[in-house]
């Protein structure tokens, strides 16, 4: 498993689970939410052993250093094998933030939100 010596970007996510399927791994690196030294990796990039990956899921940013390739998908207790999560504590409280914030309350009987309204909305969230 680990003895493969080239590995594809979106692979390689989807392998170490940071992605339920690799096609949603391969969107991610397309929309520039994968970057390596700051710089946007397409999905076919070689990954390496060594680097440091910032990955963008949901509002938190990830960060991951890549300690071993593969190219098929293992189970979560084997994951720590093949990379280091490197995330800051900060961003994990994010998610703490979001759930104890209540949600957005709208009076009975206003409608649904325009398009203009969903904008604001999507702002304030995110």
């Amino acid at each position: 498993m680990a003895d493969c010596t080239v590995v594809r970007m979106d692979k390689w996510l989807w392998s170490v689970r940071l992605f339920k399927t690799r096609s949603l791994a391969t969107d991610a690196c397309n929309a520039g939410k994968v970057k390596i030294n700051g710089t946007p990796a397409k999905p076919s990039r070689n990954v390496k052993v060594g680097e440091e990956l910032t990955v963008q899921i949901e509002q938190i940013r990830k960060t991951i250093k890549v300690l071993a390739l593969l190219d098929k998908r293992v189970g979560a207790p084997l994951v720590a094998q093949f990379m280091e999560d490197l995330t800051p504590k900060e961003e994990y409280s994010k998610i703490d933030i979001l759930i104890k914030r209540p949600l957005l309350v709208r009076d009975r009987g206003t409608g649904r939100p325009s398009k203009k309204d969903r904008r604001d909305i999507d702002k304030v969230l995110l």
